[in-house]
């Protein structure tokens, strides 16, 4: 099943199908001021996913003000398409509108679309306007420079394979039946992930408490901490690929640092903030974002620059940093470190914030001893969320190739009933 494959069906646009299209409400029409706690529903891009309607994430506006933006109206079985799309969301994907809806509107950057159904089915063309050959096409017609955008007008050229009715209808019947096969298995692995996850807080919980250790400050153990560089003594401008790297909370994944290419600095402005370079040994910590976040600098990143969303920390005579990593991704700690935060929309941890937080005062053989124990633990935790998270990859690709092979005519549905498309993925 080819990603690209080339449609067998006419390619025909949509335009030649439509009776109404409509966007939703721009400006100081509706804002979320007008949101209310109940209502009419209003349709926004997170409802929109690949030939699903996603029902979280539930807005309202009253009735009386609904009633004056009845243009922008969406009845059950509409056809929903997305007008704006990113690196996860495809611009151009649709749905259908779910039968239970309610009386509902959609929001800008959204569009309702009524076809003629005697020549085109809203269920197939929501399938294969989420197809990876419509969405492709879809790509290449947007403008906007951060987020891909289409209008109206586009949306009316764009072009769907479009088969006999009859065939669309067996399309939609069968993908709807296969998808939905692939979605039960892709939400057992999520739920086993989170049970994973789970498993592995209850871990670091289990072994940071097992003792019943007094807590104290982190201050109170003689680490020294150290913030990135502020405003005047570093800007973005400085930044120069192929230099010394600066390390952002972006960099620290799985408790390890992994630079860019394009956060760097010359020679020339890491020596000018010295006191800010990374130590062997040191721990750093994200201030924003993920709070709590940490990675060990390792050998070979000694003389890496801090940047200024993270503090480093300097291990003392009494804790060790591999042992503090762990205690900032326990649950207790970081529902400190959210409490600590200092801004309500964007939460950052200040040096001071961090320096309070009440932690386990092990001896050193006791910090030696968890750690050990959490770095056993911890390794069987990466292999087991790698196989599942691989697991979801694979069915995620597998789910959307069959999507665009079926709609483009490479895969016949109508013999398909033997076949397992979720070979290769147990249960």
């Amino acid at each position: 099943m080819s990603r690209l494959a080339r449609p067998l069906h006419s390619q025909i646009p949509l335009r030649r199908f439509i009776r109404e299209i409509t966007d939703g409400p721009f400006g100081s029409s509706l804002t979320s001021s007008h949101y209310s706690d109940d209502g009419a529903r209003v349709v926004r891009l997170g409802n929109i996913g690949p030939a699903r309607f996603k029902d979280g994430d539930a807005a309202f506006i009253p009735m009386d003000y609904f009633n004056g933006l009845r243009r922008h109206e969406v009845k059950p079985g509409d056809l929903l398409i997305a007008g704006l799309g990113d690196e996860n969301h495809s611009v151009g994907r649709a749905c259908v509108a779910p039968n239970d809806l309610g009386p509902s509107i959609v929001k800008a950057d959204c569009f309702r679309v009524r076809l003629d159904q005697s020549r085109l089915l809203h269920r197939y063309a929501a399938w294969a306007l989420s197809s990876s050959v419509v969405s492709g096409q879809v790509l290449t017609l947007t403008r906007g420079s951060t987020r891909a955008r289409i209008n109206l007008e586009v949306a009316r050229d764009i072009q769907l394979p479009v088969p006999p009715l009859e065939e669309q209808r067996r399309i939609a019947d069968f993908l709807d039946a296969e998808t939905a096969r692939i979605d039960r298995l892709a939400d057992a692995r999520r739920r086993h992930l989170n049970l994973v996850e789970e498993r592995w807080e209850s871990t670091i919980h289990s072994e940071l408490t097992a003792s019943g250790a007094e807590m104290v400050e982190l201050r109170r153990l003689g680490v020294a901490v150290t913030t990135g560089p502020f405003g005047t003594v570093f800007n973005a401008s400085e930044y120069e690929e192929g230099g010394i790297p600066m390390v952002n909370p972006l960099h620290i994944k799985n408790g390890q640092i992994t630079p860019d290419r394009h956060h760097s600095v010359s020679q020339t402005t890491a020596s000018r903030l010295s006191r800010h370079l990374l130590r062997s040994g040191d721990l750093v910590v994200g201030r924003k974002g993920d709070l709590g976040r940490a990675a060990l600098v390792a050998d070979h990143q000694d003389g890496w620059v801090c940047g200024s969303d993270c503090i480093a920390v300097h291990p003392s005579s009494r804790l060790r940093a591999n042992f503090l990593a762990y205690v900032l991704r326990s649950q207790y700690v970081r529902t400190q470190l959210l409490a600590r935060s200092l801004a309500a929309t964007m939460p950052s941890l200040s040096e001071g914030n961090l320096l309070s937080l009440r932690i386990p005062n092990f001896d050193l053989q006791r910090q030696d001893e968890a750690t050990a124990s959490l770095d056993a633990a911890h390794d069987w935790f990466v292999r087991a969320v790698t196989a599942m998270r691989s697991q979801l990859a694979l069915l995620t690709e597998r789910r959307q190739a069959l999507i665009t092979a079926a709609v483009t005519g490479q895969f016949d549905v109508s013999t398909a009933s033997e076949r397992n498309v979720t070979d290769g993925v147990s249960a």
